[in-house]
């Protein structure tokens, strides 16, 4: 068997095997979303058993520590601490596990108070808001 031959029958193989993969994907994505409805179908009927004690659950979790002390920096504070010459983006990249549209919210209250400034599409914060940043810390 040439060297053609056999790289033609692998290319079929893998090309088969494919399109099982692809046929079970899709199956296994309508039953996803035949589950995610019956879910939601499920959640509407029930007499707030489950959803009740879910929401009770978030709600528990959610608000400010126990003494009124943060362990971490509120965005606020981690955005003016990285106005040091970044662009938003670059802000927004640093602010790990906040969103994008968030921090350019907090950016343009910084702005509005006055204790950011943008020069040449980069952001600086002011010298009393880096005094004040310091001072908190």
């Amino acid at each position: 068997m040439s060297t053609l031959e056999e790289i033609t029958k692998e290319k079929q193989r893998i090309g088969e095997a494919l399109a099982r993969v692809d046929a079970q994907r899709d199956k296994l994505a309508s039953q996803l979303s035949e589950l995610e409805a019956t879910e939601r179908v499920l959640a509407r009927y029930t007499k707030g058993t489950r959803a009740e004690k879910m929401a009770g659950r978030r709600r528990a979790t959610v608000g400010k520590p126990a003494g009124g002390k943060r362990s971490s920096p509120t965005l606020g504070d981690q955005v003016l601490a990285l106005a040091t010459g970044k662009t938003q983006q670059e802000i927004a990249a640093a602010c790990k596990g906040a969103r994008p549209n968030h921090v350019g919210v907090v950016i343009a209250r910084h702005k509005r108070a006055g204790r950011i400034e943008e020069r040449d599409g980069k952001l600086y914060a002011t010298q009393s808001a880096a005094t004040e940043q310091r001072a908190a810390v």
